[in-house]
C-alpha cells in the first residue's frame, strides 16, 4: 500500500475574502481535518524536552516549564494541507523559532526535525528564521490537542502543512538537505503551496 495520499475530500466551501489567499488546487474548509501516518504519541510534560543540536557540536535543550517561560505570541496565519484542504484565519500560541535558535551558535543551512513516533521532515534553515516558523503550543486559546501535534508542534505556514512537524521534540542542523520521513515516500523535498510542490518532480 502506497504511503502517499493524493485524494482527501473534505468538507468544501468558497467564502468571501478568500481570493488571493488560496494556493492553486486548494479548498477552503471550517473543519481541521486529522491526518496522521500513526497513532498519537502522548509525552507528559514533565518528560518533556526540545533540543536542537548538530554533528559534533553541543547541543541545547529546553524543558517543558523552560520552554513556556520564553517570550511567546499570538500568530493568526493561513494554514494549507498537501491533500487539498486550506485553513484560514487559524490562530495559534507559539515561540518564534528565532529566540530558540539565537541560543545555538551554528552556520548550518538546513534542519530535520525529528518527533515522538519517529516522524521526521526537512527544511532549509532560512524557512525557520526571520518571523517565518514556530514552536506552537496552543491552538485558537486552548493548549494543543495531541491530535494535532500537542504538547508542541512546528509551524511553518507557508509551506505546506506536513512541514509543521506535529509531537516535534528537536531539530537536527545540518549542512545538506536530507529527506525526512515523507520526503523518502514522494513528497516534493520542499513543498511550497503556491508552486504545487506536491511530490517529487513538481
Amino acid at each position: 500500500m502506497s504511503h502517499v495520499s493524493r485524494g482527501f475530500h473534505g468538507r468544501r466551501r468558497d467564502p468571501e475574502g478568500a481570493e488571493g489567499r488560496v494556493p492553486p488546487g486548494q479548498y477552503v474548509t471550517e473543519d481541521f481535518p486529522v491526518l496522521s501516518a500513526g497513532p498519537t504519541p502522548r509525552t507528559p510534560l514533565d518528560q518533556w524536552t526540545f533540543t536542537v543540536g548538530q554533528p559534533g557540536g553541543a547541543a541545547k535543550s529546553w524543558t517543558w516549564p523552560e520552554m513556556r517561560a520564553l517570550p511567546d505570541e499570538t500568530v493568526t496565519t493561513d494554514i494549507h494541507c498537501v491533500t487539498r484542504w486550506s485553513k484560514l484565519d487559524t490562530r495559534w500560541q507559539a515561540v518564534s523559532l528565532d529566540t530558540l535558535l539565537a541560543q545555538v551558535e551554528h552556520d548550518a543551512a538546513y534542519v530535520v526535525a525529528y518527533c515522538d513516533g519517529g516522524y521526521t521532515t526537512n527544511l532549509p534553515l532560512d524557512d525557520l528564521t526571520g518571523g517565518r516558523g514556530w514552536l506552537a503550543f496552543g491552538y485558537d486559546g486552548e493548549p494543543l490537542d495531541p491530535e494535532h501535534g500537542g504538547p508542541a508542534r512546528l509551524l511553518v505556514p507557508h509551506l505546506y502543512f506536513w512541514k509543521s512537524a506535529k509531537w516535534v521534540r528537536g531539530l537536527r542542523l545540518l549542512d545538506s538537505d536530507e529527506p525526512g520521513f515523507w520526503e523518502t515516500y514522494g513528497y516534493h523535498m520542499y513543498g511550497d503551496p503556491w508552486q504545487e510542490q506536491r511530490y517529487a518532480g513538481d
